[in-house]
């Protein structure tokens, strides 16, 4: 498999050690190259090819366990996974042939597929809720419950967050650009809750208010910042699905789209002072 910025060739470990390559820009999908008996575990949805010796089969919950994990370590899996929004079941692709076989999976939204060894961040990694694309088979995926009390009333855009851990490769997709930043002990960065992408464990996060009343209603920022002190890593996406999502219907709704302050309270008088109407 030839190289690229994003490649990897095997090393070791308990999860399957997968060799992949992410090809594309703005419209990524990542490549997956299977030995023998190797398996990867993808989201519904995700599959765009494979070799005809990869098989597919559908397995209750993230497909981590062995057979000797019982029906009730399954169930357990499969409602961490639902708790975090998505299917019960996860597609497992295995290669049951010989020689290499390749599988390949795309992200739904423009943006990038970030590919993450979890052996080199300790084991976890926390991430929105809708951010798992594929891993390595024997990754584990389960939800990541904050510590503050504020987090669970006011969170809203996905803080029940997705808990990654294994010591195999990830893939997260995350919208727009992606910037990575390495926060000093006691750094403190203030996010958007919805660019907020992933971040390692030993980061301590928590919400504060966004500022007073005029900066909620005419700003077109929402109620809190994340707030997250260092020492660790945090990832931040320049274009969440859920902005993306929003401005699209914008545009779509009657009059819609024209109006560049389509978060304003002054609605049609907006437009009518902006000269659209």
């Amino acid at each position: 498999m030839a190289q690229s910025p994003w490649s990897h060739h095997r090393s070791g470990g308990v999860a399957d050690d997968i060799d992949f390559e992410i090809k594309g820009q703005e419209l990524q999908f990542v490549e997956i190259e299977l030995d023998p008996g190797e398996s990867a575990v993808a989201e519904a949805g995700a599959f765009v090819w494979k070799d005809a010796s990869v098989g597919m089969s559908t397995v209750f919950g993230d497909g981590s366990g062995g057979a000797n994990d019982g029906f009730m370590g399954k169930l357990l899996g499969a409602g961490k996974r639902l708790l975090t929004g998505e299917s019960l079941f996860t597609t497992v692709f295995t290669h049951n042939g010989t020689g290499k076989a390749r599988v390949a999976f795309a992200s739904p939204t423009p943006g990038a597929i970030l590919p993450i060894k979890l052996s080199d961040l300790g084991g976890t990694l926390i991430c929105q809720k809708d951010s798992f694309l594929a891993a390595a088979k024997g990754v584990s995926i389960g939800i990541a419950f904050q510590r503050r009390i504020m987090t669970g009333l006011f969170g809203g855009e996905g803080f029940i967050m997705q808990r990654l851990e294994g010591d195999g490769w990830v893939f997260v997709q995350m919208g727009g650009t992606v910037i990575e930043r390495e926060l000093a002990p006691g750094e403190e960065l203030h996010i958007d809750t919805g660019c907020l992408a992933a971040l390692t464990p030993s980061v301590d996060f928590d919400l504060i208010g966004a500022g007073g009343v005029k900066s909620v209603l005419f700003g077109g920022e929402g109620l809190f910042f994340a707030r997250l002190r260092g020492p660790g890593k945090v990832w931040i996406q320049s274009l969440p699905f859920a902005r993306l999502a929003g401005r699209m219907l914008a545009a779509a709704a009657p009059g819609g789209g024209q109006n560049r302050g389509e978060g304003s309270v002054l609605g049609s008088l907006g437009d009518f002072i902006d000269g659209n109407r």
